[in-house]
Order: C-alpha cells, then structure tokens, then sequence
C-alpha cells in the first residue's frame, strides 16, 4: 500500500490526515525499521507492507467503532504499538495504555511516543494477568484493544477484567472467528461480556480476511480473574 493509497483509502472512511499525521506514520514507520535491527519487533518490514497490515489494519478498528472520543484505551500485547499508536495518531484525543511483557518493547514504545510528539500516553511493563487485578486498572477503561494476541478465550480473560462496566472490548482477529467465537462464548459471559457484533471485512489489495468483534462490558468481572499468570492460557474458561 503506497502512501497515496493509504491517505485515500482513509479519506474514504472519512479519515482526513493532515500532513502532520502523515509525517507521523513515516517517523512511525522509520523507527520501527530501525530498532527492528536491534530486536524482533516485527517480521513485516518493506514499506508498503508496514502501511498495509500495520498501520491501516490498526486504523480499521474505527470504521466500525467511533474513536473521536477522548475514550480511556488500554491496547493488552501491543507488541511495536498495534493497533494502539496508529489509532493515537488519528485520534490524538486518545487518552491511550499499553501493557506489555517485555520491556524492551516498553522502551521502544516511550522513544517512539516521545518521537512522535503523543501526550496522554501510558506504558506499563507487565503482565495482563497481574495488571488486570490492580486496582487503578481494572474496570478502569472505557475500551480496550488486542490485536492477534491470543484465542478468544483466553483474550478474554486477559482483557475484560479491564474494561469498565458498559465499555467495550475490541478483538481484532483474522481468520476462524466462528469456532475461536463458539469456543469463547462461555469465557466472555464469564467474565461479564457479551458480544455485540462481528464486522467482517477484506484487507484492500491482498483481500486477507479480517474481523473486529466488539463485546460489551455488560457486568462486573468475578474478583478471582485474571487468574495467575500463564493459568488462562494453559486452563482457558471454555
């Protein structure tokens, strides 16, 4: 995806980007090339590539969801900042988190915030397990992202915990959705969600399969979730 394409398809979806913001994404894109050399952050690294199923993958959460908002985020297992700093980037009044694992991905994500300019940004180097039973973060967003992180029902657990009661979750997945979903319906109703809908669509020039299913934070999570770390992942709620 060329960067003509890339300002076009978006304007389409009624994103307008002004030379700020593309200026932004090509910062985004440089230090993402340049500290790739220094640790994995990902395997996608030609240009046109990066635009595609980074930045405009990420940026599709809002053709289905209103991001203009100034929404608490909090973006679980963001990895080199997906879907989170691309969405910070066209919606600035963001007020954006991530949590991650591994610190030195924290600390190419604070270089990176401080590059590009961000404020109200937040980076916590944790597990979503232990993250999700602190008390100034659980129930404490209004959404909260994760993009190809887990199946859904340990995703769930790693995310819902988070959400404040009437916000919501947004899952960005690939492909498989069907079963992931029939696998994790009892997780999701578990942890006080319920799913809202599932918006399927095509990634433009490849024709990839993509879906963004949102879930509503209809009741409080259970206190005794996220349980310990690694726990959802080796005994999901299913």
């Amino acid at each position: 995806m060329k960067i003509e394409q890339f300002q076009q398809l978006l304007k389409e979806k009624g994103i307008d980007l002004t030379p700020f913001q593309l200026e932004q994404f090509e910062i985004y894109y440089r230090l993402l090339l340049e500290w790739n050399e220094k640790m994995n952050l990902t395997a996608i690294t030609d240009k046109e590539e990066v635009y595609l199923k980074h930045f405009y993958d990420s940026i599709s959460a809002a053709f289905y969801f209103d991001l203009s908002k100034p929404y608490k985020l909090v973006d679980v297992g963001a990895g080199a900042g997906f879907p989170s700093i691309p969405l910070k980037i066209v919606f600035p009044q963001l007020h954006v988190s991530i949590v991650d694992s591994l610190n030195k991905r924290i600390s190419f994500l604070e270089h990176l915030a401080k590059s590009l300019k961000l404020e109200n940004v937040g980076f916590f180097h944790d597990r979503a397990e232990t993250f999700g039973q602190k008390a100034e973060h659980r129930e404490a967003y209004n959404i909260v992202t994760a993009r190809a992180v887990a199946r859904m029902s340990v995703l769930s657990e790693l995310c819902l915990p988070l959400v404040k009661v009437d916000g919501t979750f947004i899952a960005m997945k690939a492909a498989s959705t069907k079963e992931e979903l029939d696998n994790g319906k009892k997780a999701i109703t578990t942890l006080g969600g319920e799913i809202e809908q599932i918006h399927h669509f095509l990634l433009p020039l490849e024709n990839s399969d993509r879906n963004i299913i949102t879930i509503k934070k209809v009741k409080p999570t259970p206190k005794k979730y996220p349980r310990k770390p690694g726990t959802p992942n080796k005994t999901p709620i299913e």
